[in-house]
């Protein structure tokens, strides 16, 4: 195993790594080891067919990575501790717990709470830095999966074991010279274990309950800040599909795992963590230098490409599957179908998706049109958009340009104002995101409840809406040509624009960012047309 350690490091030489020998090694504790002491040998992997499955390189240019690297998420911390002051270790602690795992947990097991600020760059704290990694995942044991006890964070890792001992999961055998190897090269042991594929796993952390605080920083309530887990759990998918099968999808054909002694594994998941932030993606990749980040451009292009083609051919469909002419008035079916295994859009309340239609004639008049994206992110007739302390309904039937179907979550205080404030944020006013199959709104349990007019929408069921249109073409000339788009933002324009009103370096950095960058900041998810003779 000597010579094998010496090729591994020889390995790491010449991708510009630094293995357990280096200052880096110092710094880090003992419990974990940076992605760095992984890349070594789980990068430069090619599959049978040619395709570049690198477990490395692909996690680098994922969100997961840069969690503790992600600006909307610094600036929404340091939103939160402005709005609450009083609450500022508390909130860095439960914040730092998802988005720097490893200095969290060193932290808190040393008797200490997480830190967000102190922690960023120049990133001298590299567990921070390196986000959510391989050591973090591939420790989690299966103690309390599904618990109450688990969610927010509440993922076990054993603390008894020592550097060198350490157990770190994987679904594949591994033989006594692989795992010699691999405890020489990382200190850890490779052990077989199957939890690494249950939803449970990613529910840890995707499953989140945020305290409500009043003016005084006192806790005055619970909100379900983000549960696709209790989503996923009360539809179909539940008994079909696991989070990993989608957002880690499986290769076909038998393909090694790392490039130093691979051998063929059945089932390989690949470590690309396909969501819906590709606006983000586009953002890490411009402004890679000043935000620390480690991906190349190339491999952060490609994550964002992969997060669009996702987007665009596995998340929902549109039709129009009803078109008729009642006088002077066109009378349209909209119907929206999800294909996703938990409510679309899902996860951090800033997401929305909302139907854009539009009719025109043959001479390309534009007769109506409904869900128009402006150069700054915001939509044409949004309440929202046009004022924070409103917000637009949910509709069976749409009859003015005015009016628009978003399929969002809407937050509001404990005086039932309208709030993009997490920590302010006592319940939802509106709930109306489309539900997956199997989704039953009558038993649906508080955390996954569906509120507002959508809840007694009979349009509105388990697997997609449909949305009636009455549009006056009394003045087309010729044909008239219907199109309907699904689109889709990951940070909604009222939710970076509410951050103008706080002045710190995080909040002015992203607000920047987002001007810059707004008249891109939408994904079209599905799309049709018709056109009427």
């Amino acid at each position: 195993m000597v010579g094998v350690t010496v090729k591994i490091r020889s390995v790491a030489a010449a991708l510009g790594l630094v293995l357990f020998s280096s200052p880096l090694w110092a710094q880090e504790q003992e419990f974990f080891h940076t992605s760095h002491q992984c890349i070594a040998c789980h990068s430069g992997v090619v599959s049978p067919e040619g395709q570049d499955i690198s477990i490395g390189y692909t996690w680098r240019a994922s969100m997961m990575a840069n969690s503790a690297k992600d600006p909307y998420w610094q600036a929404g911390v340091r939103r939160e501790v402005m709005d609450h002051p009083q609450a500022q270790a508390a909130i860095e602690d439960t914040c730092a717990t998802c988005h720097m795992p490893m200095a969290r947990f060193h932290s808190a097991n040393n008797g200490g709470t997480g830190e967000v600020f102190a922690n960023l760059a120049p990133w001298d704290n590299v567990l921070a830095a390196d986000g959510v990694s391989c050591a973090v995942c591939h420790q989690i044991q299966d103690d309390n999966f599904g618990d109450d006890s688990s969610f927010t964070g509440g993922f076990v890792i054993n603390t008894t074991l020592a550097m060198g001992e350490r157990e770190i999961y994987g679904p594949h055998e591994v033989d006594i010279g692989r795992t010699t190897m691999m405890n020489s090269a990382t200190n850890f042991v490779p052990t077989t274990s199957e939890h690494l594929a249950e939803s449970e796993l990613c529910a840890t952390c995707h499953t989140l309950f945020t305290e409500t605080l009043n003016a005084a920083g006192q806790e005055v309530g619970t909100l379900p800040e983000q549960v696709p887990y209790h989503e996923w759990l009360h539809s179909d998918y539940r008994t079909t599909d696991s989070c990993q099968s989608c957002h880690m999808p499986e290769l076909v054909e038998d393909a090694p795992i790392t490039s130093v002694l691979g051998q063929l594994r059945p089932a390989v998941n690949q470590h690309v963590f396909r969501g819906g932030n590709a606006f983000m993606l586009g953002i890490l990749n411009k402004y890679r230098t000043e935000l620390g980040v480690s991906a190349l451009p190339q491999e952060l292009e490609a994550s964002q490409r992969s997060t669009r083609e996702f987007l665009e051919t596995e998340t929902a469909r549109v039709s129009i599957d009803s078109a008729r002419m009642a006088g002077s008035t066109l009378e349209l079916g909209v119907a929206v179908e999800s294909l996703s295994g938990h409510k679309l859009p899902t996860a951090y309340p800033s997401r929305r998706a909302w139907l854009h239609v539009t009719v025109s004639d043959a001479a390309g008049n534009t007769l109506f049109e409904s869900g128009a994206v402006q150069p700054d992110g915001s939509i044409a007739g949004n309440d929202n958009d046009e004022d924070g302390g409103r917000f637009e309904p949910h509709y069976d039937s749409i009859d003015s340009a005015s009016q628009v179907q978003i399929y969002e979550s809407v937050m509001v205080d404990v005086q039932d104002r309208v709030t993009t404030g997490l920590l302010s944020g006592a319940r939802y006013i509106k709930d109306n995101r489309l539900l997956p199959l199997g989704f039953d709104k009558a038993s649906a349990s508080w955390e996954i409840a569906v509120h507002g007019a959508a809840a007694d929408d009979d349009n509105f069921t388990a697997g997609g809406d449909r949305v009636e249109y009455r549009v006056d073409v009394s003045g087309a000339s010729g044909a008239v040509t219907v199109s309907a788009d699904l689109l889709f933002q990951s940070i909604g324009y009222r939710w970076a624009e509410n951050l103008r009103d706080y002045d710190s370096f995080e909040t002015n950095r992203f607000v920047g960012y987002y001007e810059e960058s707004a008249a891109s900041s939408s994904e079209t998810l599905a799309s049709d047309s018709f056109t009427l003779p």
